[in-house]
């Protein structure tokens, strides 16, 4: 008996299955998909004609973000681009959203509307690896990966090159590093890395030491940094001695003063840059690299690991009325300790007095 042999394409099926999602959460939402995607037999229409119908004029309103978020799909589906509807969500969209470019600090809105840059080295759009940026900054990469931009912009900063897409090489500092806070890389490498930005909201870094980078550095956004420190210090290995406590005080006494310098004031987003361009000076880097070559790879994991076990133990438990089962809430390290972490949304406390 003779069998066919059916040709079977389980990426095209992906893409027909994302399409008339797509089409059918337009309709859902009462809004209409482009004309060009709406011919008959495409996955787009084929979706909207089937939501309409079950739906008919029974639709939910369309926020802001929600036309954000198809409008992020639609691009993504037309480009081949991997994404799951149901981890980047509208909500998602939410807490990565600023009011400024974190590249060139330039607010959003008319010719700088924002962009959802993906910024790791998955070509899928992922939660912790998405960040809102301008067209310029997302336009100047270039298709370049973070070891590509970080050699443009060190060539850049010596002037032995320009900056891409006309970024200042301050500013193509920045967009190097954000990309680099979501490429994995090796331990020596990304302790080299200066943190030049401050990780913007919703992206998380994937290298440990970039985590500890802005784990310390932002124990400066809000007063009462010295007695945070002192938490922070307190978890240092034992076994690291007085000498791995001096560089860490190094660390920190290199990163106040350039804050203090630059009189930055309570203002959330001045303390903020005043912060992300303390990283642009050689002290503090050296302080930097000092400490964490001295703790090493495994001293950097425990460490931080040690943050989240001392958030645990201070956390303090919710109950749900009427049970005696506590409600667990994940906690950030910081919550423990009373440091500053990155925000989920834009505000942030003031600044800088010890």
């Amino acid at each position: 008996m003779n069998q066919a042999i059916l040709d079977f394409d389980p990426q095209a099926e992906a893409c027909d299955r994302s399409g008339f999602e797509l089409g059918w959460d337009h309709a859902r939402h009462g809004l209409v998909p482009a004309p060009g995607l709406l011919l008959d037999g495409t996955p787009v229409g084929q979706g909207w004609r089937a939501a309409k119908a079950v739906f008919g004029r029974r639709t939910l309103t369309p926020t802001r973000l929600v036309r954000r978020w198809l409008a992020l799909r639609t691009d993504a589906w037309r480009r081949g681009v991997a994404l799951d509807p149901g981890r980047v969500t509208w909500r998602h969209l939410s807490e990565i959203e600023t009011g400024h470019c974190p590249v060139t600090r330039r607010a959003f809105g008319g010719a700088d509307a924002p962009v959802v840059a993906r910024l790791g080295s998955d070509p899928a759009y992922a939660p912790g690896a998405l960040a809102m940026l301008c067209p310029q900054a997302e336009a100047a990469r270039e298709g370049l990966d973070a070891a590509a931009l970080l050699r443009r912009a060190a060539q850049a900063q010596a002037g032995l090159a320009e900056a891409p897409g006309g970024l200042t090489p301050a500013e193509a500092w920045r967009l190097a590093v954000l990309a680099s806070l979501a490429t994995p890389l090796p331990f020596v490498e990304s302790v080299r890395v200066p943190l030049r930005v401050l990780p913007p909201p919703g992206l998380r870094p994937v290298n440990a030491a970039q985590r500890l980078q802005a784990l310390v550095t932002l124990q400066f956004a809000s007063g009462g940094w010295s007695e945070r420190i002192r938490r922070l210090a307190a978890l240092l290995p034992p076994e690291g001695g007085d000498a791995l406590r001096h560089d860490f005080h190094l660390l920190a006494g290199a990163l106040a003063a350039r804050v203090i310098e630059a009189r930055a004031g309570r203002d959330p987003r001045a303390v903020r840059q005043a912060l992300e361009d303390a990283w642009a000076d050689r002290r503090v880097n050296q302080r930097w690299q000092a400490l964490a070559f001295g703790l090493g790879e495994t001293g950097v994991l425990r460490l931080l690991e040690r943050a989240v076990e001392a958030a645990t133990a201070r956390q303090p438990r919710r109950v749900t009325p009427g049970t005696a089962q506590p409600v667990g809430t994940p906690v950030a390290p910081a919550r423990a300790l009373r440091v500053v972490v990155p925000p989920r949304r834009p505000a942030a406390p003031g600044a800088a007095r010890a």
